[in-house]
């Protein structure tokens, strides 16, 4: 895989810091359906980042949201790049370089994780569970 930390040397995160985050998540894996970019972070068969090498991301969300996030941080939160039309009320691209509080990001991260996960098969959710189960233990 394309080695993403020399071509990202943001000062809010950097792509180990967004990689490690979105790893940590439930059944998690990196993929690279289009390319060498964007590198894609999924749940099961769903996208829930899409990291570009300019310091870019493009994240699901719930339309009333993401449209809330691109009315409040206008030319730092857009509509989401190289989405298809019908997508577009569902992602939001986020430059990382143009002073977003970090833990906005890290929320914002956190909610498109849940957004492809409320899309999962209900199978697909009780197999994520089974394994969420196996981490903690129980």
């Amino acid at each position: 895989m394309l080695d993403a930390k020399s071509t990202w040397k943001g000062d809010i995160m950097t792509y180990e810091e967004v990689s490690d985050y979105c790893m940590a998540k439930t059944g998690a894996f990196v993929d690279t359906p289009f390319g060498p970019f964007p590198i894609c972070y999924k749940v099961r068969n769903r996208i829930f980042l899409e990291w570009y090498p300019e310091g870019k991301l493009t994240l699901r969300c719930e339309p009333v949201l993401a449209d809330y996030y691109r009315r409040s941080y206008p030319g730092v939160v857009i509509v989401g790049y190289h989405c298809p039309d019908r997508q577009k009320p569902y992602k939001n691209t986020v430059y990382l370089d143009r002073g977003l509080e970090e833990r906005l990001i890290w929320d914002m991260i956190d909610i498109s994780y849940e957004e492809a996960v409320k899309r999962l098969t209900k199978q697909d959710r009780n197999k994520l569970l089974d394994l969420e189960r196996k981490e903690l233990g129980l």
